[in-house]
């Protein structure tokens, strides 16, 4: 019942852990993992190791938290071996360490699969480019950070509210994308029988000429892209990371810049001044977000034919007449309980990250609102996680 997808990669839940919080070694995530997340995102990390910013980085606010860690990276060399220790069961180590969540396991209707995404950042499209094939094989997505609100050196948000930067990203994020399986079935060639490598070779070709539906029928490394809110119209940037190929978006990252004084030194709490606010208090526009995106992205495909409807007898939508996002979207911000979740899939996410409430609830959280989601589906009359995105955009 709560079994979904993105990216064409099978999940046994809509629940992931966000970035930035327990995703800083293989111990913390696969804790997470065995907690009921059907996924982990890495800690945002990038080509060297950087300490970020000094003590103390997050402060708690009405409604949430304020971080500004600053994207303290222990440099994709050092990461690497993290992400190997990381605990997917949809992995196959026996093809020379290819990335086999895609080339095994999509559309494949297998449940319980547990996947990585890899979250990285970096100043330039040649950064990202980089990362993207130091990584590929090891996890299952790759999420660039184009929206961190108090990264250093124009990292973050300083390329996530210029469209044109993010799709420049994103296109060499992709390229890198394909160039890493390419070196990945070449040098599997050299080591596997010739069976194999012409099976993987031909599942190539037959898609060589179109990347965005290539990725989603090869073992390419998806590439989604994690968007700001501290923008103008956050529509248009979504717009220009479909352009450059995206495989899926996640919206939304920390909101602000906002700050903290210390009313007795009259002082900025952060050794920064200011920082991200994540927490329950920026869902609503986390939420508003996801609806104004998935609903721009299938302007273009809905007609009297395929609106979203519900049907007379039951509670739940007309299967046939669902439209969906032409890409998936994951829904990130505020979420502590199963009513964030549902509210999320209604307004259009595929899935959703789960980071500030762990503070508070534990890992154990996962596990509960799996629960409760599935009772509320079941009284509901839900059959299935896909039958709820996109919900509320009905006419």
């Amino acid at each position: 019942m709560l079994e979904t997808e993105i990216c064409g990669i099978k999940l046994e839940n809509p629940l992931l852990l966000a970035a930035g919080v327990m995703g800083s070694t293989a111990s913390s995530m696969n804790w997470v993992l065995d907690s009921g997340a059907a996924g982990v995102v890495t800690k945002s990390f990038s080509t060297e190791p950087t300490h970020g910013y000094k003590n103390p980085t997050t402060v708690q606010v009405e409604g949430g938290i304020i971080n500004a860690i600053g994207l303290s990276s222990p440099g994709v060399s050092n990461f690497k071996e993290e992400l190997k220790l990381i605990n997917r069961n949809n992995r196959n180590n026996g093809i020379n360490g290819i990335n086999s969540n895609n080339a095994n396991n999509r559309n494949n209707g297998n449940k319980g699969n547990k996947i990585a995404i890899a979250s990285i950042y970096g100043s330039n499209p040649e950064v990202f480019a980089y990362l993207v094939s130091q990584v590929s094989e090891f996890v299952d997505i790759i999420e660039l950070n184009v929206s961190c609100p108090h990264a250093m050196g124009g990292c973050g948000a300083a390329i996530g509210q210029d469209p044109n930067l993010v799709q420049e990203v994103v296109k060499a994020s992709k390229k890198a994308s394909e160039e890493a399986l390419e070196e990945a079935l070449e040098n599997a060639s050299k080591e596997v029988s010739e069976e194999v490598s012409n099976e993987l070779s031909r599942d190539v070709s037959k898609n060589s000429s179109n990347p965005i539906s290539k990725t989603s029928k090869t073992s390419n490394t998806p590439i989604i892209a994690k968007l700001t809110p501290n923008v103008t119209d956050i529509v248009e940037i979504a717009i220009s990371a479909e352009k450059g190929g995206a495989d899926g978006l996640t919206l939304i990252n920390s909101l602000g810049p906002g700050m903290k004084i210390d009313i007795k030194t009259g002082n900025p709490i952060l050794s920064n001044k200011f920082g991200g606010m994540s927490g329950p208090a920026i869902k609503p526009i986390a939420i508003r977000c996801v609806f104004d995106v998935f609903n721009a992205l299938n302007k273009s495909k809905r007609n009297n034919s395929n609106k979203l409807t519900k049907s007379n007898k039951s509670n739940k939508l007309n299967k046939s007449n669902k439209y969906r996002s032409n890409i998936p979207i994951i829904g990130v911000g505020g979420i502590a309980n199963y009513k964030d979740v549902v509210e999320f899939l209604y307004a259009g996410a595929n899935a959703v990250q789960i980071g500030t409430s762990i503070m508070y609830e534990g890992v154990e959280i996962f596990s509960k609102i799996a629960t409760d989601l599935a009772i509320f589906m079941k009284n509901n009359n839900f059959e299935s996680i896909d039958e709820m995105v996109g919900y509320s955009h009905k006419d």
